[in-house]
């Protein structure tokens, strides 16, 4: 696959006399081209399905440290928001993760089409990908964390095994802080820039890629793993890649929106992300499993 990366910096006067529709081509050409979107070799060679015990195991704890940490950089951006709606919409991402499912009134039909194969589509009683956490319901079950908790059990993996700051590495800890600073600043540019960066990662087909060799793993090697929280995010992150977009036409027009802080938070978005990817490619090269 070809990269095509922007060679020279926008000028200012470029970037500030665009319309919408050619400032949304240039945000997409940089941020959906930037190396660890097109070619995370990670996650391409995690595809195969070919992770040893160790490997996976090396994968699912440092994975569990950003899923958790995650958590202060949403609660960060809930707490900068801008206006009313951004803080719901941070909020509906927070509470969640957290656990409260989202209200869908058709949960009960995707109950019965689903009833085969729950693991992978996730418990509908628990997921949903559709609806708000407005009337919704909270479960202990249904928090993130808990989903990579079932994961981690045929792994030899326990609560105390995951999820902390502790087990982090530095790559695996720089995300994250570089996510609460960026994803969570209470910069309003910056902010939407490193939240588009992410979310149009997110769903870029990494999340696929992990639950292809998912679900040849569960075949070769661990029999009884369960991957819904995989698969449920697989389907969930187009959604919120949407969501992205509808929030950089929002705040377009706004007098104080700052179009170079916007690209600069996605781009940092984007580097800390490499940091944290080429982290495990390096630890699977050098042999690192713990």
């Amino acid at each position: 696959m070809t990269v095509t990366l922007i060679q020279e910096p926008i000028r200012h006067a470029d970037i500030q006399g665009m319309n919408y529709e050619a400032f949304l081509k240039t945000v997409e050409a940089e941020f959906l081209n930037h190396p660890i979107v097109v070619e995370n070799r990670y996650s391409r060679w995690f595809a195969k399905g070919e992770a040893t015990l160790p490997e996976l195991r090396h994968f699912t704890v440092q994975f569990s440290v950003f899923s958790n940490l995650f958590l202060i950089a949403q609660l960060k951006k809930m707490l900068n928001a801008d206006c009313l709606e951004s803080m719901r919409a941070a909020k509906e991402i927070l509470a969640n993760e957290l656990g409260v499912i989202f209200n869908n009134k058709q949960r009960n039909e995707v109950k019965a089409v689903n009833a085969d194969n729950q693991d992978q589509e996730g418990d509908p009683e628990l997921v949903s990908t559709e609806g708000t956490i407005d009337g919704g319901t909270f479960r202990f079950g249904a928090a993130h964390f808990e989903w990579l908790l079932k994961f981690g059990k045929p792994l030899g993996l326990g609560f105390n095994d995951l999820g902390k700051r502790k087990h982090g590495t530095q790559p695996t800890l720089f995300f994250c802080d570089e996510l609460a600073r960026l994803y969570g600043s209470d910069d309003v540019s910056i902010a939407a820039g490193a939240s588009f960066a992410i979310e149009n990662w997110a769903a870029a087909g990494f999340w696929q890629e992990l639950e292809d060799g998912l679900l040849q793993i569960r075949k070769t090697l661990v029999l009884d793993l369960s991957i819904a929280f995989f698969a449920w995010h697989n389907r969930l992150e187009a959604q919120h890649a949407a969501h992205t977009h509808d929030e950089l036409k929002e705040i377009f027009d706004d007098p104080n929106f700052d179009r170079e802080k916007f690209l600069a938070g996605g781009r940092e978005m984007l580097e800390s992300l490499a940091v944290f990817w080429n982290g495990l490619e390096a630890d699977r090269q050098n042999g690192i499993t713990a």
